[in-house]
């Protein structure tokens, strides 16, 4: 399927998010499958194809995102909108413990539980990324605080 992305609007996206996933900071030159352009609202619920509603996100995040925009959490269950990158702060959504990726509110334990960003495999792959000092990286660091 050929996609609406030109070159020039992924390099975009990649250099705004210092090639880092938008949603579990892992750089894609330690991702195997890389990193790809996610439609924050997806062209399923006319989400379009501009900066404002893309992020860069690994394949991991991206396939675990899907066309969703939100799941249900908290406890009792309630539907909860999905973190959007380009209008929510990545530390107000979620707390990096080690290499645990915890929520910080409402939105980002929906989007921890909805991406899987704690399943063991995830956990492990960060873990070695930070046995090597790269996780989390400098350009993670700052995608943290934007």
């Amino acid at each position: 399927m050929p996609s609406d992305v030109s070159e020039r609007l992924r390099g975009e996206v990649a250099d705004r998010a210092y090639h880092v996933c938008e949603y579990c900071l892992v750089h894609e030159d330690d991702t195997f499958w890389g990193c790809q352009v996610d439609h924050i609202v997806s062209r399923k619920h006319g989400g379009a194809t501009d900066p404002e509603n893309l992020a860069w996100a690994c394949a991991c995040c991206n396939n675990a995102k899907g066309s969703d925009v939100a799941t249900y959490a908290g406890q009792p269950p309630r539907l909860v909108r999905l973190f959007h990158p380009r209008s929510d702060r990545w530390g107000d959504s979620f707390l990096l413990s080690g290499v645990r990726i915890d929520p910080g509110n409402m939105v980002g334990e929906g989007t921890a539980k909805l991406l899987q960003l704690n399943h063991t495999n995830r956990l492990r792959e960060r873990e070695t990324l930070a046995e090597t000092g790269r996780y989390p990286t400098v350009e993670a660091l700052a995608r943290m605080k934007e």
